[in-house]
C-alpha cells in the first residue's frame, strides 16, 4: 500500500475528529539576468561589475539561477565563462569571449536582440532583470524606451543600476537613461563595494518575493 503523495491534504482521524495537515509549498527562488554595458564610458567600472556577477553565480545565492550577458555593440550569453570558480580565470574568459569591450554602446538594439532571442525562453520570463549601466545611448532613445517597456512587461522585475548615480549632484537627464527610468522598478548605485553589496541585497530580497 503506498502512502500519500509528497505535498498533498491528509487526514487524521487517531482522535475521532478529522484534523488537515497540509505541506507548504516550497517557493523557488526567481532567476537572475544580468545585463552588463562594457562600453567605453563604463570602463572604470566593468572589472568591479564582472565581479559582482561573478559573485552572484558563486556566492550565498549561488542557488538562484542567474544568467549573464554583456552589451556593447553586440550581445553577448557569458554564464558559461562566469561558471568558473576562480574569478580571475572566469574574467579572463569573459575577456576572451566579449569583442566588444570598451568600444561603442547601443542600449536600445542589444535590449531588442536579448528580447528576440532569449525574453520568451524561461530566461527571462518572469526573472529578476539587472542592467548595469550609465545609461548612454548613441541610438534613438526611443527603441530603448520601446524595448524597456517590453522587459517591464515581461520581467518579474527591473532593476537598474548606475554607477554614475553617486556622484553629487548627478540627475538622469542622459536621453537613454531618461528613457529607460520609467520602465525600471528599482533605480540604484553601483559604484563602489558597499553599492554593489546593497545592490545583492536587493536582488536577494526581490528573487525571493514570489
Amino acid at each position: 500500500m503506498t502512502g500519500p503523495a509528497a505535498g498533498a491534504n491528509t487526514t487524521d482521524a487517531t482522535d475521532g475528529s478529522a484534523r488537515l495537515r497540509h505541506r507548504a509549498p516550497v517557493t523557488k527562488p526567481r532567476r537572475v539576468v544580468l545585463l552588463l554595458d562594457v562600453s567605453g564610458s563604463m570602463d572604470p567600472y566593468a572589472d568591479a561589475l564582472l565581479r559582482f556577477a561573478h559573485a552572484a553565480a558563486h556566492g550565498p545565492a549561488a542557488r538562484t539561477p542567474t544568467e549573464v550577458f554583456t552589451i556593447g555593440t553586440r550581445l553577448t550569453r557569458v554564464t558559461r565563462e562566469m561558471a568558473h570558480r576562480d574569478p580571475d580565470t572566469a574574467l579572463a574568459a569573459v575577456a576572451a569571449a566579449v569583442p566588444d569591450r570598451s568600444g561603442g554602446i547601443r542600449l536600445g538594439e542589444m535590449l531588442r536582440a536579448f528580447l528576440d532571442g532569449w525574453g520568451q525562453r524561461s530566461c527571462a520570463r518572469g526573472a529578476v532583470v539587472v542592467v548595469l549601466s550609465d545609461g548612454w545611448e548613441r541610438a534613438d532613445p526611443a527603441l530603448l524606451a520601446d524595448q524597456m517597456g517590453r522587459l517591464h512587461r515581461l520581467a518579474h522585475r527591473v532593476v537598474w543600476a548606475n554607477p554614475r548615480k553617486a556622484q553629487p549632484g548627478y540627475a538622469p537627464l542622459a536621453a537613454g537613461m531618461a528613457a529607460a527610468l520609467p520602465h525600471v522598478d528599482a533605480f540604484v548605485e553601483g559604484h563602489s563595494l558597499a553599492a554593489l553589496e546593497q545592490l545583492a541585497a536587493v536582488v536577494r530580497g526581490v528573487a525571493s518575493d514570489a
